[in-house]
């Protein structure tokens, strides 16, 4: 990929985009370094007026592995969608800019500390790895879940819908984890339809 960095002062401009749900988490800047970098490891790096050279989720652990990189028209500007391993913003929403929707950051969250309480130490004896060891318990809850939701629904209970909803989409999160599978691969399906 050729890029044209003498047009941006030494940088060219990177929107980054979940790979997965097509959303924007990000707009930054990147000097060849950086892009070197980039393209060198399988993982963003950016170029910060504060900071400079900088590679996503060093502190946090929110890194984003790199699928594809495109050029811009003038090769002044970069599209790099990515795998993101955690929210993209400084303030741990999935996407930096709030229209993004607060809903999927909400999703986003729910799905890495799922994620987080799968594999880590400080997730022994949690109720979500109770969860992903038993799949026989784990099955029986969804679907526990699913007829209170269907009960609300029928009783026109709104403040009741919207707990058992966010009680299914919890256990279907853990569900889907199990097989590893995730909410990004349920929203990849959906845009699938649509088109």
């Amino acid at each position: 990929m050729t890029l044209d960095f003498e047009k941006g002062g030494g940088r060219v401009v990177v929107v980054t985009r979940d790979a997965r749900t097509g959303a924007v988490l990000m707009v930054a800047h990147a000097d060849r370094e950086a892009m070197a970098r980039t393209e060198a490891t399988g993982e963003m790096h950016y170029t910060s007026r504060t900071r400079g050279l900088w590679r996503k989720g060093e502190t946090s652990g929110n890194v984003q592995k790199v699928v594809r990189l495109t050029a811009d028209c003038d090769s002044d500007a970069v599209l790099a969608d990515v795998l993101p391993a955690g929210p993209a913003c400084h303030e741990g929403t999935v996407s930096c800019f709030r229209e993004a929707g607060e809903a999927s950051g909400a999703f986003g969250r729910l799905e890495a500390v799922v994620r987080e309480r799968s594999g880590s130490a400080e997730g022994e004896g949690s109720y979500t790895r109770k969860l992903l060891g038993d799949r026989n318990l784990r099955l029986k809850k969804l679907g526990e879940e699913m007829a209170e939701l269907v009960t609300a629904c029928a009783d026109g209970d709104r403040q009741r819908v919207i707990e058992e909803a966010a009680d299914v989409v919890y256990h279907l999160t853990v569900a889907l984890r199990s097989l590893g599978v995730g909410l990004g691969d349920v929203a990849s399906e959906l845009d699938r339809r649509a088109r």
